[in-house]
Formats: C-alpha cells, sequence, structure tokens
C-alpha cells in the first residue's frame, strides 16, 4: 500500500446530468419461499424447508418439482409484464432466495419495482477479487494433520467451493495420482463442464465439481470469450492460487528459475475442491453471476464457501449493510450447514475499510508471517547497500562492472519509451551491457503495472548481463516492495538514501567527455545470494493492506454491534499454484507458482482449517466452527509479544504499532487449538435474525424482503448475538450482555476472569461454572462506564477449564462519541468541508462529512462522456490531470483508497486501474465516494444526499 498527499480541486456540474434508457442486469426478489425454507403453502407442493444447518435434499422429487414451480413463476410475471423480446432472463434465484436477475432496461425495472409480488429490485453491481510455509508456520504437519491420520487423510472427503476465476486443472496441486485413490462422495451432486479446447472434463477426483457463470457478465458487455474462457479454465491465477491454499495436494515442489522455494500445501490436502467460476480476468465479476454461483454451490452439497471476492460499492438501494442480495444468499447458505469464509478486503491500514460486514460469515484479515527475504548488493569500495532480491547471487569472490541502462542506448532508441526502465533489450546496446551488471531505475511504471522485475529480468538475460540492480531515486513513503523470484542475479535497492549512494558512487566511479558521454565503465558490485528465507519471531503482524474494523451497519458509517473482521491468518507473500494463462500480477505471466499477497490468501486458510475442523466434527454448525477457530486463537507473536499490525507513520513510512481487535479479530488463528476448543458459542438462523431485527435502524419489511421471515425472534439487543466477542457500539451507563456456551469436550469446570479498560467496569456472573458434555450454561458480562473518554476501549474475557482449555471472549465499546452523518440535517443544506490533503479525506469521509473527492475533474466532453451521467449509466469518465508522477498516482488511488479507482479508459475501466503505458498528463477517471454506488446515479446521489452543489477548494 502506498500513500502520497496530493493538492488536486473537483470541479463538478451536476448540469450534464441527462436520462438515457440503458438496459443493464438487475436482481430481483420476489413474494414466496425459496427451497430452503418452504414449508408446503402452496397445493400440490410439499415442504421442502430444511432445520438450522441442514442440507438440501437435492435428491428430492419435492425439491425437483418445487425448483420447477419457482422457476415458473419467474418467466410468468416477466411474459405478464413485458413483450418477448425486450428482455432477457439471466438467472432464476430458487434454493437460498426466491427471485431472477434479468437484462432490462430502468423503465422496465421501475415497472418491476411496482408489480405485485416484487419485493426488491435492485441493479447489479462489481465484485472484485480482494503458500509453500504457511503450513509448517501454523503447525499443521506436527500438531494438526497426525490427529485426522496424517496429512494424506486431512480433510478427507470435506467439499470446499471456491467462487473464484476458475481453475488451472493440469497443475499438480491439484492431480489426483496420490497413493490412495479418490472414491466418490456420495453427498455432493454438482456437475463438471467438459474443456473445450481438450474436450476432457474438468474433474479428476480431486477436483469433483466444475462450472462457470457469466450471463451477467456477457449481458453487460464486459465478457471476452477470447481471453475469459467460456469455461471453468482459470484465466488469471487467482482461482487456482486461492484454491490451493486450501486444499491443495501435499508436497508439491515449488520450482521456478531452476530453484526449487520448497514444497506446497494446502490447509486440508485430501479435501475435495469444486470450482464455481464467477469472477474474470479484467472487469472482476457482477453480483449476478456470484450469487448464481453461490445457489448452485449450496444446492450441490458443498461443505466450506471460500469467498476470495467483495464488493466495488454496495447497491444503491441498501440501506444497511448486513441486507443485499449478496448477504442475504450468505445467510440462507449458512441455514443449509455451509461455513462461508471471506476476504476481510484490501483497503487498509484505515478504519472502517471492510468489505464483508454480517455476523453468519467468517471475515479473514491478513497476516505477514514469519519469513522474510532480503538480499545485497556489495560496492566496489567496500559499502554494502541492502536490498530485495529473490535471485541467486553472482559469482562468489567475483566483483562485475556496472553499466547504467541510459549510458548504454543505441542510436535508435525510442524517446517515448523509457529505457531506465529496462523493459526493451533493443534499446540497448548488448555490446556494452554483456556480462556485466545491468543498472536500471525503479519508476513509477512499476507501481502502475506497464513495467515489471520479470520484465527486467528478461531483459538482463536476452543482454547477457551477469545481473540487474534496480534503483529507487524517488518513490511516495510507504510504498511497499515485494520480492519478486528472478532467475538471473538481481536486487531492487528500496531504500532512496541508499540508491542515492549507488548512484553517487557509480558517477564518481564512471569518468566521462565533455559532451557526457561515458569513456570507461570503473563502479565495480556483486550481488548477494537472496534465495533463502529469514525467518522472524515478530510474527504474525497485521498486514498494512488488510481491512481494518470497526465494522458499520449502514453505509453512513455508524458503528455495528459486531467484530469484524473475526480472525487473522497468513496473507502476505503466499507460494501457491498459478495459472500460466494468468495475468493478474505481470511478474507471474506464464509461471506454474506465483507468491502474492491479499486478504484474497488470507480467506482459503481459514476454509482449509474449518474444512479439518469439520471432518473431525462433522455435525458441527458452521457457528460452532467459527467460534472454535476464534476463542482458541492468539494475540501474542512467536517473540512472546502482543500482536503488532503495520501502519503509516505521520511521514507516512511504514512503521509498527500495536495492534487492536479492529485489526484481527480474535486473534490469529490457531488450527491445533481449535480442534479442541472446550465450549463453543453456538448460533443458527433464528438467532441472526434476532440479530438484524434488534438491530436499530433496520426496517423489518426489509428482513422479510429478503429472508421471507417475519421478525418474531428477539434476542433483546444486537450485542446479545451469541458470538465469541461482545461489541457494544455506544455504551451509556450499564449494560448486561448474555452468553451460552456448549460444552463439546469431558465434564469440565471453568473459571471466568475479565479484564477491560480503566474507563470501564466489567463484571462476569457466575465466576465459575462446571459443564457435563453436551450441556450449556448461561453466562452474563456487565459492563458499566466509569469515566468518559470518547475512545474506543477493549478487554477481554478469559475461560480456564480445569482441563487445560482456555477460552478469549473479546470486548469492544465505544461510548460517548458523537457521531457526524453528514447529512442536511446535521451539517446544512450545502456546507463542504476544505481539506489539504489526501489523508483529511479520508478522515472526513469516514466521519461522514460531505466532502470531494480531491481531484480537479475537467469535464471537456470527450466521446465518451457525450452519452454518460445519465441516470442509468454504468460509469463516470471525466477528465483528470495528474501534476506529476502520473502512474503512481493510478496505482496508488486503485490499492490504498477503495473509494477511488483510476482507469486509462473505457475499454479498461474493468481492470481495476491497472494502466498500461499512461499517457504523461491526462488520464480517464472514474470517482467513488467509499462504499457509494459506481453509477453515474449512485455518483449524484451522494452529491444530492449531502447537499453538495460544487466545490473548489483552495
Amino acid at each position: 500500500m502506498r500513500a502520497l498527499e496530493f493538492g488536486f480541486s473537483v470541479l463538478v456540474s451536476l448540469a450534464l446530468l441527462v436520462v438515457l434508457a440503458k438496459a443493464e442486469v438487475y436482481i430481483v426478489t420476489i413474494e414466496g419461499e425459496p427451497i430452503i425454507s418452504y414449508k408446503g403453502d402452496i397445493d400440490g407442493f410439499e415442504a421442502t424447508a430444511v432445520e438450522s444447518d441442514e442440507k438440501i435434499d437435492t435428491s428430492s422429487d419435492l425439491v425437483t418439482s418445487y425448483a420447477h414451480h419457482l422457476e415458473m413463476k419467474h418467466d410468468m410475471l416477466l411474459g405478464l409484464l413485458f413483450e418477448r423480446g425486450t428482455y432477457e432472463k439471466i438467472y432464476s434465484y430458487r434454493h437460498l432466495i426466491n427471485g431472477f436477475s434479468v437484462h432490462i432496461s430502468p423503465e422496465q425495472a421501475e415497472t418491476l419495482r411496482h408489480a405485485p409480488g416484487v419485493k426488491s429490485v435492485e441493479r447489479d453491481w462489481k465484485v472484485r477479487r480482494l503458500t509453500t510455509h504457511t503450513p509448517q508456520f501454523l503447525g499443521l504437519p506436527t500438531g494438526v494433520w497426525p490427529t485426522g491420520g496424517g496429512f494424506d487423510r486431512a480433510g478427507e472427503d470435506i467439499v470446499i467451493g471456491f467462487v473464484d476465476s476458475g481453475i488451472y486443472p493440469h497443475h499438480p496441486s491439484f492431480a489426483a495420482h496420490n497413493t490412495e485413490p479418490y472414491g466418490p462422495v456420495p453427498k455432493y451432486r454438482g456437475k463438471c463442464e467438459i474443456n473445450p479446447d481438450t474436450k476432457k472434463s474438468f474433474c479428476n477426483g480431486k477436483i469433483i465439481g466444475a462450472q462457470h457463470f457469466a450471463k451477467a457478465a456477457r449481458a453487460s458487455g464486459s465478457f471476452n470469450p477470447a481471453i475469459d474462457f467460456a469455461s471453468p479454465f482459470d484465466g488469471d491465477g487467482h482461482g487456482s492460487h486461492t484454491a490451493a491454499i486450501a486444499a491443495g495436494n501435499n508436497g508439491i515442489p515449488v520450482r521456478m528459475h531452476g530453484h526449487e522455494f520448497g514444497k506446497a500445501s494446502g490447509m486440508a490436502p485430501r479435501a475435495r475442491i469444486a470450482v464455481y467460476k464467477a469472477l474474470y480476468r479484467l472487469f472482476g465479476g457482477f453480483v449476478a453471476d456470484v450469487v448464481a454461483a453461490i445457489d448452485q454451490a449450496v444446492y450441490d452439497g458443498v461443505d466450506i464457501l471460500s469467498l476470495s471476492v467483495g464488493p466495488n460499492s454496495p447497491p444503491a438501494t441498501t440501506k444497511t449493510t448486513f441486507l443485499n442480495p449478496f448477504d442475504a444468499t450468505l445467510l440462507a447458505a449458512v441455514k443449509a450447514g455451509v461455513f462461508v469464509a471471506q476476504a476481510a478486503g484490501n483497503g487498509g491500514p484505515f478504519q472502517k475499510t471492510l468489505v464483508s460486514y454480517s455476523p453468519w460469515i467468517a471475515s479473514v484479515a491478513a497476516a505477514v508471517d514469519d519469513r522474510r527475504y532480503k538480499n545485497h548488493l556489495t560496492l566496489g569500495n567496500g559499502k554494502i547497500l541492502a536490498g530485495l532480491g529473490l535471485s541467486p547471487s553472482t559469482h562468489l569472490n567475483q566483483t562485475y562492472t556496472l553499466v547504467s541502462a541510459n549510458d548504454v542506448l543505441l542510436d535508435s532508441s525510442i524517446t517515448k519509451y523509457s529505457p531506465s526502465d529496462c523493459q526493451r533489450p533493443e534499446l540497448l546496446n548488448k555490446h556494452l551491457v554483456e556480462g556485466n551488471i545491468l543498472l536500471c531505475g525503479y519508476s513509477f511504471n512499476f507501481v502502475s503495472g506497464s513495467a515489471s522485475i520479470k520484465k527486467v529480468s528478461e531483459t538482463t538475460k536476452a543482454l547477457g548481463a551477469a545481473g540487474f540492480v534496480l534503483c529507487v531515486e524517488n518513490v511516495s513513503p510507504g510504498t511497499k516492495f515485494d520480492p519478486v523470484p528472478v532467475g538471473v542475479p538481481g536486487i531492487v535497492i528500496t531504500d532512496v538514501s541508499k540508491s542515492q549512494d549507488l548512484i553517487d558512487y557509480y558517477n564518481v566511479s564512471t569518468p566521462r567527455d565533455w559532451t557526457g558521454r561515458v569513456k570507461s565503465f570503473q563502479a565495480k558490485g556483486s550481488i548477494g545470494d537472496g534465495l533463502m528465507p529469514i525467518l522472524h519471531k515478530s510474527a504474525p503482524q497485521v498486514a498494512i493492506f488488510s481491512a481494518r474494523g470497526p465494522n458499520i451497519k449502514d453505509f453512513s458509517f455508524q458503528d455495528a454491534d459486531l467484530l469484524k473482521p473475526d480472525i487473522l491468518a497468513p496473507g502476505s507473500l503466499i507460494w501457491a499454484a498459478w495459472s500460466p494463462n494468468g495475468t493478474d500480477e505481470p511478474n507471474y505471466v506464464g509461471e506454474g507458482f506465483a507468491m502474492i499477497s491479499g486478504t484474497s490468501m488470507a480467506a482459503p486458510h481459514i476454509a482449509g482449517i474449518a474444512a479439518l475442523i469439520k471432518k473431525k466434527h462433522p455435525t458441527w454448525s458452521p457457528a460452532a466452527i467459527k467460534s472454535a477457530l476464534m476463542t482458541t486463537s492468539t494475540t501474542i507473536d512467536r517473540a512472546g509479544r502482543p500482536i503488532q499490525a503495520q501502519q503509516y507513520s505521520e511521514t507516512e513510512a511504514m512503521k509498527l504499532v500495536s495492534a487492536t481487535p479492529f485489526d484481527y479479530g480474535s486473534g490469529h488463528v490457531n488450527p491445533r487449538a481449535a480442534l479442541d476448543p472446550g465450549l463453543i458459542f453456538d448460533a443458527g438462523y433464528e438467532d441472526y435474525l434476532g440479530f438484524l431485527c434488534t438491530t436499530p435502524g433496520i426496517d423489518v419489511h426489509e428482513i422479510k424482503n429478503y429472508t421471507t421471515s417475519p421478525c418474531n425472534y428477539s434476542i433483546g439487543h444486537p450485542w446479545n448475538l451469541n458470538t465469541p466477542s461482545i461489541t457494544i457500539a455506544h455504551l451509556v451507563g450499564t449494560k448486561t450482555v448474555i452468553r451460552t456456551v456448549t460444552n463439546v469436550a469431558e465434564e469440565e469446570t471453568y473459571v471466568i476472569k475479565t479484564r477491560m479498560a480503566p474507563a470501564i467496569a466489567i463484571e462476569a456472573n457466575p465466576p465459575a461454572m462446571t459443564l457435563r458434555p453436551g450441556s450449556s450454561r448461561k453466562f452474563t458480562v456487565t459492563l458499566t462506564v466509569r469515566s468518559v473518554t470518547g475512545t474506543y476501549s477493549f478487554g477481554e474475557v478469559l475461560m480456564k477449564g480445569s482441563r487445560g482449555h482456555q477460552l478469549f471472549t473479546l470486548n469492544e465499546i465505544l461510548y460517548d462519541l458523537r457521531y457526524y452523518t453528514g447529512y442536511p440535517k446535521d451539517l446544512g443544506p450545502s456546507q463542504v468541508i476544505n481539506f489539504t490533503s489526501e489523508r483529511d479525506f479520508v478522515r472526513l469521509l469516514h466521519e461522514g462529512y460531505p466532502v470531494v473527492v480531491a481531484f480537479t475533474i475537467r469535464c471537456s466532453l470527450t466521446k465518451h462522456l457525450d452519452k454518460v451521467l445519465e441516470e442509468a449509466a454504468s460509469e463516470f469518465y471525466p477528465h483528470v490531470e495528474c501534476p506529476k508522477y502520473p502512474g503512481f498516482c493510478i496505482s496508488r488511488q486503485k490499492t490504498e483508497y477503495p473509494f477511488i479507482e483510476i482507469f486509462h479508459s473505457p475499454q479498461q475501466a474493468s481492470n481495476q486501474g491497472r494502466v498500461v503505458e499512461p499517457n504523461i498528463t491526462k488520464y480517464s477517471v472514474k470517482v467513488i465516494p467509499f462504499n457509494y454506488d459506481v453509477s453515474a446515479y449512485g455518483f449524484r446521489e451522494f452529491f444530492k444526499r449531502h447537499g453538495i452543489r460544487s466545490s473548489d477548494p483552495k
């Protein structure tokens, strides 16, 4: 993650808004129960409803008959309202929610909204894609796999469903050639598509289901069959990577460039893989496709869902974070007994950047594990410069001449390219480079993705150089450099001052004539061996990009009475399988493995560990599995100190600070302890309904629209939801919280101890209790404000058992802190808060002030703008001028601030900010307030809602 202050201003004219009828995909829910909750109220159709944590009986004729009935109702409704040929139904949703997605005009959508029996109509919105060492780091080979019969039994017959970018089925991580062949899984009924290229099934026993979902993507015009593959084939790499982390085969050598970096294994290497492709290379995906994939996965009989996917923004009509077609579908999945692990998001380290909100989901934050890859460059003057270089060394006891790319240009060099990037070997003189170390410059092209270290390595090979060095002369403080494996000696000098030392040494050692041409190259150097990792005890740490809490209950950023994220798992520099066709990471194009970072990598760690728990405890509910993970997690690193979080300093350089539950949830996962937690905090479908029904601001009609269930079940207050954490967003006076624990071990006596910040008094009652096997017991935690400080307070409830079990329950309290919504009733009809930097903008927007994105927008009515900003538009593309560092501007905005996304052109809008060879001054830009709708309508609505006419901060 990178940060840099900008001084842009905004000039927006709402008079440009026009209304044009453009067909889009809408998700519609209608009256009537889906299969999972139908109680037999219709003559001729018997009940298909399941109890909480019970799977749908897919073999039942009753289920098949009722599913057909629902689909006919969907078709009949559309046929009555619209003429044939004026609409296209995309999917019928029958199993988890009752509804459909349809490609229609905004006028037709309005007709649907007012049609009898229609409960909600929401325009589809986008989602985005949000390991060799981690099994050892987590203690799986010695502490977990042996309890389940060894690695060759770990996760046996548990089915993990992956809603992602597909799979590369030929990878050894997914091969079925183990010593013991895979047998059938009777409970799973998913199908396998045929690979159109090989004419063979994608399935092989290890992979037992493979389907793709792209109807909404096709309807939107985003899908390109030439590169997106109309099959489960992974054209991106992301899906193969996540599947291998959770369930890849054990002991797969990770080889790149002639070096083995270790042996890879999934968390549950004998678990089966079911693929539901709904994400694609350039544009990510659409909720309509993702919901269809989840609906099918649950119907097929998966045990675990791994979701390394999150929304770009909520739908325009959403009033709460917990209720929309995506989260409602996942609630129904959990009701069917499916455990769901979802990536928390990559918007860190700023507060309230989560994209996973609901209590029925395990929201996973990303940790940095104990591996570090470092290297060094030794100069001819004896000075040693530290850097990053996952590469072999130059020959020992030998130094090499350093030659700068700028000093070896051929006469035919093309000035529009940056030769110091070392991306084009044909621009450089091979005769002068061969046998020497090539000195290159790390420009903002590397940040934007138009240059890569892989290409520098290829240039080095093509020119016969002994190695390469990348100097970082100018970069924003806080820029994160990841090591990239290369097959030649190479290093990046990441520190600007050390890079300057190298440049100064090179210039002093390189005599030139009066024209500036080099007379002779006399600077010398050698590159160290960076292939071996260094293990640190200051691990785990919360990764800087990992999204942070507190959780929010609506998109005015009001705090929810619920902790998020839930848990921390490895997510930084994770080795795992890759698709050779994948282009998601330019440094790994054409490779079979990749080492990448993100909460996308953390979520499948939890999905795989959940599979191990499910295997040992097959009757446990999703809430029980989540409880076991949370109550046994640790908040202490390997050095015995409290976990630290990566954060930006005042100068925006990276620093370490004490982490809180808003960073790591309950703590870092401890798989061995999670298999035997002693006690669990269980919850079911009705408990989640009670949470929704008691959360202030959620309309009971909206709850019924999404769940088909009335609010006839109450838990008193949302903080009484039986989770392994206690969160009270606004504590006033005294509150008593109720929790119920269930003993899943032998009879044991537990002593309850509490710890809390001095401003809050805390008491647990009873202070001790004895539970027989299978019995449950309630206890209360009473919290009282002693003094008002207006800050968050954290504490814990420790339950220590006589047989050695220990459970931690975390408390997060916010008391007496005014929350500014920024609505006109609070701040006036046209007030605009000026700010001086983007950091101020982040803070103000998160506090709800009506601020405007800090960019100078010049709506020059380009070709695209002639037809943009209409009510139903899907994108907003004014022009923007970046006065300096344009490539850096592009990349940083996308990766660090999810409310701003920048694109090179409308055609690349779906590429999530990656710009290839950007123009030096002007860009097409899409500006989105954080967590608001991506459409022009939503953009306009943000301004209208906050009473903003126009703004031009000075």
